[in-house]
This record gives C-alpha cells, structure tokens and sequence, in this order.
C-alpha cells in the first residue's frame, strides 16, 4: 500500500490526533525514500460539520499575469532596508492587490471549509485556484527582487492552503479530479521557478527570503509529491542553519538595525515550519549546526522579552511595532511540535492562540494540535 493510499486508511483516520510529528517521521521513515511525502499529521484531520450555508462565492481575483516588476516598499532606504517608504509601499500594495487578495480569499475559503464543511466554500477556493492555474498566472520570467518575493509568498500561501484539502481524511477532493491534476501542476510549475529564483545566492545575500522561498517549496514538495523541491528546501534550511551563530543570531538579519528582532523572528518562522515537514518525512533537522533552530528561537524569546540585548548588537533600539501582531508569533507551534517547550513557553503560547496566517495556510493552531504536550 502506497503512503497516500496509507494515509486515506481507516486505522490512520483514527490515530492522526494522536501521532505526534516525530512518531509520524519514523512511521513514514521506515518506508524506503521513494515514499510519498506528507505533511504533519494534524493536516489529515477530516472535515468539519457546521450547519448554515457558505458565503456566496466572489469572482476570483483577476489573475496577475504581468511582469513581476514591482515597487520596493523600502524604496530609498539605505543598506539597512529598515526605513518604509510611505510612497512607494503605497504603489506596491496597489500593484500587488490581487495577489494579496488571492492569498488571503483563498486562506480564508478552505479555513471556513474545513471547519464547516460547506461544499459552497470548496467550490469557490477551488475555482480561484483553477482559474489562476489556467491562466498561467505569476509565471512571469520578467521580474526583480520584489516581484520574485512576490511569487515565493503566493505559492507558499497557497499551496499551504490547499494542503489541507489534499491530506485530509475526508478527501474532500476526490469529486475534483481534473481541477485538482490542473492546480497542482501549476504550483509545481511555480515550485521550479522560485528554486531557480533562489539558487546559487552568495551566502551575503540569503536571508529570510530565502528561508520563506524554501517554505513555499517544501510546501509544494508534498502537495506535488517531488522529492526534488523537498531536497532543495531541506538543503535550504541547512544553508540557514549555518548561518546561526553561537548565540542565536543571523547576521544578515542583524543588517537590519532598528528591525533586526523583527527580522529575526520573520526568519525563524519558514524554518521552524521546513524543520515540521522535514521531521514528518523521517528527515530530523533540529540538530543542524548543534541546534540551530533552536538558539535562534531562544535568541528571539529572549529578545522578546527585553530587547537590551538587540539594542547592543545593532547600535539601535529595536523597533517592536511588527511585533505587536499574535500572528507573527505563529511559529511557535510548530516549533512546541519539534521540541519540549518550557512551560512560560507554553504559557505564552497558548494566551496567544488560535494563531492564523495566510502565509502558512491559515488555521496554524488547528494543524499542529496537538501531539506535542501542549
């Protein structure tokens, strides 16, 4: 029996709530490295059954298939990258309106599908999807930094997203089959671009865009079921693992100066969710360069907590603005999955939750709950 076929099965319906993400990993790793991937068990969780009827279904946003030429909302700045430029972010997010509306409907579809069940929202997230998918959009080779970064976020956002329609116990995408085959083909078309986008950067140059690239990736990796984007994503994670040192900063995010926490914890998030993935495919990165992962994420709870130690690091006191939101702290579950979180840790946590975020397929709480102590 195949690892899908494996993972459709009565028995693991039944036990998905109960296998946490290093019991799944050697489950799936005793299987030879041809099995299929798969996501951590919380994903195979089945559908919900609410009653009331979905939301009408809005026309999907007009699939953005121009140049990925876009403005830099820190346009002017210096070096550092930390100052906004009000102008210029304003013209980006114009230009970048459609493919923020497209990640977010689209979170938000298959968030309200898979707690209520409602065919209404699976039709339509699946209709966006398709239409976008037919429409070749956000293929564009014309790009600059920006418009790359653009196209690294998207995938990852939605293939995230749709995750939890391809694993779930209920397959709900069974009656789809063509549509299913069409969009997946298509984030596996966007899969190859962005590791073409990301490759072969000097070490100088990667920082948490390329850990966010080789999110998006891994997330692609297991919906296309590619072992090649899953290597380079965990190749990527290594490359970034490399870069902690030995008290749990990242120098390139230490460039950033005033937003350098910021930058921190924004980094730690892709890879705390590449580590997620990789341990439910037998792969155990948390040892890489003697705990990386793990001093980062102690290096921004700390940091957190009393910024003095950022302040001395970068000559600049921290601006913790961007911290303000619950959500940018999404990382911590599937980090409390991968590790034995203190109980301050769990604490905080937890007075946090439900953690959503469109950027790591919406319901973050929901897919990592729970398995892991907490």
């Amino acid at each position: 029996m195949s690892i899908q076929r494996l993972s459709r099965s009565k028995g693991l319906r039944l036990l998905w709530p109960l296998l946490s993400l290093g019991s799944l990993g050697a489950l799936y790793g005793q299987a030879s490295q041809a099995a299929d991937l798969v996501p951590p068990p919380g994903y195979f969780a089945p559908v919900g059954e609410r009653k009331g009827e979905a939301d009408s279904c809005q026309a999907a946003p007009t699939p953005y298939t121009g140049s990925l030429q876009f403005t830099s909302k820190y346009e002017g700045s210096d070096s550092a990258r930390a100052t906004l430029n009000t102008g210029a972010e304003k013209k980006f997010r114009e230009q970048i309106k459609d493919i923020t509306e497209m990640e977010r409907g689209t979170s938000k579809l298959i968030t309200q599908y898979m707690r209520s069940g409602h065919k209404g929202d699976l039709d339509c997230a699946l209709n966006w999807l398709s239409t976008w998918a037919k429409a070749d959009a956000l293929e564009s080779t014309d790009f600059n930094h920006t418009g790359k970064s653009m196209r690294k976020w998207a995938l990852g956002s939605l293939s995230s997203s749709y995750l939890r329609l391809k694993f779930s116990s209920s397959r709900p995408l069974a009656a789809y089959p063509q549509q299913s085959a069409q969009i997946e083909q298509w984030f596996g078309k966007l899969g190859s671009q962005v590791v073409s986008d990301w490759s072969n950067l000097p070490l100088k140059q990667i920082n948490n865009h390329s850990y966010w690239a080789a999110w998006s990736v891994m997330s692609t990796a297991v919906v296309t079921n590619r072992r090649d984007l899953f290597d380079w994503s965990v190749q990527a994670f290594k490359v970034a693992a490399s870069q902690v040192d030995d008290d749990g900063y990242l120098p390139n995010e230490l460039k950033r100066r005033q937003r350098a926490l910021s930058y921190h914890n924004y980094a730690l998030t892709p890879l705390a969710m590449i580590a997620a993935f990789a341990q439910a495919n037998g792969t155990d990165l948390r040892e890489e360069n003697h705990g990386a992962l793990q001093r980062l994420a102690e290096r921004v709870m700390q940091g957190v907590g009393d910024q003095q130690a950022f302040d001395a690091k970068t000559g600049n006191d921290q601006d913790m603005e961007d911290l303000k939101e619950n959500s940018k702290f999404a990382w911590l579950e599937p980090y409390c999955a991968l590790y034995s979180c203190a109980p301050k840790t769990q604490d905080w946590r937890r007075k946090m939750e439900p953690f959503n975020s469109f950027r790591l397929g919406g319901d973050v709480t929901k897919v990592f709950n729970r398995g892991n102590g907490g």
